[in-house]
């Protein structure tokens, strides 16, 4: 694997790591052979241990799955054993993932393989979110190895496995916007199709991390007493506000209900008075 020669340092690139005639026959299993969730949006599959988007850790509750026959040929080279975890996900055109880092004290070291269409994944430094992470359907942004400030946008090739380590893997988040059209950096605007990846994660041996991040790394949050905030969190919050919402315009509704029976009320009266 090659050094991307840009920051964040620690991305490495091997381009071709499978040939276009594999590509076609995983890519046959995929639409062919899985059973996806029912669901819309960008959908996954785990193998191995079950990643967990509730703590973005493994999901220990989830029995063990293994590699199937297929996966195989399509892991990681040069580590000395295979990897803890495997996710498969298939993002429809629009579709993206939020900015982020994988639990430091969970995992080690990340690889991904990008199958089907190319795009641009954004890397930003520190978990900083400028403007342009947001996830919006719009066609702005980088090419391939681009930067903004403390941003880089690297564009995914089809067939490219690309290794997250060191800087990248702590110190900078990573996260593919929502958008039908990505803008390379020569003006062009190159339209998304489907495009698939498959995520493969390491084990950390202790459960520990020695960075001392304390804005992204969990083991430094935590030896400071500071308690991380997950998704689903954030969901539950957003649940009950919607839900609150849902009452306020409810009592609002009733009220006005109720102010119309009255009026009509009145008016019946004095009706029947004259």
């Amino acid at each position: 694997m090659e050094p991307l020669g840009t920051e964040p340092a620690g991305i490495f690139v091997h381009k071709d790591f499978i040939s276009k005639e594999q590509e076609d026959a995983v890519l046959q299993i995929f639409l062919h052979q899985l059973d996806w969730p029912d669901r819309k949006g960008r959908r996954s599959l785990h193998y191995g241990y079950t990643f967990s988007y509730k703590t973005f850790a493994i999901d220990h509750d989830v029995p063990y799955a293994p590699f199937p026959d297929w996966l195989t040929p399509l892991l990681p080279r040069g580590e000395d054993r295979p990897p803890d975890q495997v996710c498969v996900q298939h993002y429809p055109p629009g579709t993206g993932i939020p900015p982020h880092v994988d639990t430091h004290s969970a995992f080690d070291q990340l690889y991904s393989l990008s199958l089907g269409s190319p795009l641009l994944m954004q890397f930003c430094r520190g978990g900083s979110r400028s403007e342009d992470t947001n996830d919006r359907d719009d066609s702005s942004g980088g090419g391939g190895s681009s930067r903004s400030g403390g941003r880089i946008d690297v564009d995914l090739e089809p067939r490219t496995m690309m290794q997250m380590a060191g800087d990248a893997r702590l110190h900078w988040t990573h996260g593919i916007r929502a958008r039908k059209t990505d803008a390379l950096a020569d003006a062009t605007v190159r339209p998304r199709r489907d495009r698939w990846s498959i995520t493969y994660r390491w084990l950390r041996a202790g459960g520990q991390c020695e960075c001392g991040n304390q804005k992204l790394c969990d083991t430094a949050q935590r030896r400071m007493g500071v308690e991380r905030e997950y998704r689903w969190k954030e969901q539950q919050q957003q649940q009950q506000q919607q839900q609150q919402q849902q009452q306020q315009q409810q009592q609002q509704q009733q009220q006005q209900q109720q102010q119309q029976q009255q009026q009509a009320g009145v008016t019946l009266s004095e009706d029947n008075n004259t």
